[in-house]
Formats: C-alpha cells, sequence, structure tokens
C-alpha cells in the first residue's frame, strides 16, 4: 500500500521539498507520495483531520511552534526548542520531531562552516531558536538579531536558553549587529523567493561577518550570499540543510538510511532542481 506524506506551510509554491522526498523515497524503494499543502491565513486547525490520515508530514513556516498544540507528543529536541518540522503519525498517535538541527550541523560541515566563536542569528522563529540553542550548546558567544517588532519575543527566547543552558545569549536590533561575527546566520524569509533581491542586512554590517550561513535556499545563490562572496566571504545556502534534515525526517518515518555518496548527488541535483525558478 503507498504511504502518503505531505509539506505543510505558507507561502511553499517554491518548495522543492516533493522532489528531495520523492528521490529518498525511491532510494529506499517505498511507495509513496509526497505533497505541497499550502494553507493561508493560519488555516491549521481546519486541516488537521487531514494531517491525521498521512503517515508523516513536515511542517515549514508559519506554522512549526502552531503545529505542537495538535501533537500527541514531542521528542526531547522538538520540546526544548519548542519546534517542530517533522510529524509522525501512527498508533497511538502523532509525534513531532525537530530534523533542522541535524541538518543544521551537517550541513555547516559539509560546506565547512564553522560553529565557533561569535554567532550572530537573524530571526527568532522556530528554527531560530534551533540555530541558537546549537551554536550555545557548541560553547559559542551568540546573539540574537532582530527588528523592533519582534525584540520582545526575542528577549523570551533568550530567557528560555537562559533557563535551560545557563547561557546568556545577547539580543539586538538587526540594524545594530555586533562589531565581530564570526559566523552569521539568517533565519529569516528575506531573500527568499519570489523576493529575492531583498537582503536581510545592509553591505556595511556584512562586510564584518567572517563567514556566512543563509538558511534559505530558494534561490540558491541569495542577494545576501552573492554580496558575501563579493566581499570574498565563505557563504553557504541552505540547500544542504534541507536534504541534510530530509534524509532524517526519512529514518523517523521509515528507518530509511542513505550513504554520503547519495545524500550528496540529491543536494547537486537538487540545486539543477533549483534553476527551473529561473
Amino acid at each position: 500500500m503507498k504511504k502518503n506524506f505531505a509539506l505543510v506551510g505558507h507561502p511553499i509554491t517554491h518548495s522543492i521539498s516533493p522532489f528531495i522526498h520523492n528521490r529518498l523515497f525511491d532510494l529506499s524503494k517505498i511507495s509513496a507520495n509526497y505533497t505541497l499543502l499550502d494553507l493561508t491565513a493560519y488555516k491549521l486547525a481546519n486541516f488537521m483531520d487531514t494531517l491525521n490520515k498521512l503517515d508523516g508530514y513536515n511542517v515549514t513556516i508559519p506554522y512549526k511552534e502552531d503545529i505542537i498544540r495538535f501533537l500527541d507528543k514531542l521528542c526531547d529536541k522538538a520540546k526544548m526548542y519548542e519546534c517542530v518540522n517533522t510529524v509522525k503519525n501512527c498508533v497511538p498517535g502523532s509525534t513531532g520531531y525537530n530534523t533542522d538541527a541535524y541538518g543544521f550541523l551537517c550541513a555547516l560541515k559539509f560546506e565547512k562552516l564553522n560553529l565557533n566563536g561569535d554567532v550572530t542569528v537573524l530571526g527568532c522563529g522556530g528554527v531560530a531558536r534551533t540555530f541558537c540553542f546549537e551554536a550555545v550548546l557548541n560553547g559559542c558567544n551568540v546573539t540574537l538579531a532582530v527588528r523592533k517588532h519582534s525584540f520582545e519575543k526575542a528577549k523570551i527566547v533568550a530567557n528560555k536558553i537562559k533557563d535551560i543552558t545557563n547561557k546568556i545569549i545577547n539580543v539586538t536590533f538587526i540594524d545594530k549587529l555586533p562589531q565581530k561575527v564570526d559566523l552569521l546566520i539568517n533565519a529569516t524569509p528575506v531573500g527568499m523567493f519570489p523576493s529575492s533581491r531583498q537582503s536581510p542586512i545592509t553591505d556595511f554590517d556584512l562586510k564584518r561577518c567572517k563567514s556566512v550561513f543563509d538558511a534559505v535556499y530558494n534561490p540558491f545563490e541569495t542577494q545576501l550570499i552573492k554580496k558575501a562572496k563579493a566581499n570574498g566571504t565563505t557563504a553557504a545556502s541552505g540547500l544542504s540543510m534541507l536534504v541534510y534534515q530530509a534524509s532524517f525526517a526519512h529514518k523517523i518515518w521509515n528507518e530509511s538510511f542513505f550513504s554520503d555518496a547519495e545524500i550528496q548527488q540529491l543536494i547537486y541535483d537538487s540545486k539543477e532542481e533549483l534553476k527551473k525558478f529561473g
């Protein structure tokens, strides 16, 4: 019997998740469908019956936090981050997982970026919290940079991280970045297709960053990455993170495993797939 999976979020017309997941299903010889469920205007509550009938699903913006109240159980990391991007449905119920952390760490290794020193994370949504936690747990000096309307939420995130890890992270405005940034991480959707000409920070601030990781993967080279490379800065797209976190979701759903060569080939093929967006 064919299994059914999906990605739920908004907007997701730019997503290549079906391409990635269907390739992973083919590699593991599992008969399955993977579709996009674009839910507008926060209609998640009205759609849970449909989601609960799936074998599993992925969650992206803006529902990574909202989905939690509809789930029966959370894994440890999803509970700590208060952020879910993968759900498995089975008897006795639904369980939420966070595979972003795994994908993030694997991507940094793949892209030869170091998670150490002074790290600045842009944004304070679910994936930003994941990045902050992982950076703190790796001994980094972390700054969370946000726009004015998100400042109070960012302070709540910082307090939660302190409660759990006993480590203090700095909170600042996005236009007042630290003077020293060893690794800048963009955890906002700024620069994402189709608004590809936008950049989350100024060119002046970007020149102070030694390396850049942009969680946005479409386009493959965002304005942030293009400008960073023009400065001679090491910079990487979020595409490898997307592929690695997807592979971990398959381990959760079906106990599937993939070789390094298979994952690296899929990253390359996914990059080619992105070219279809123009």
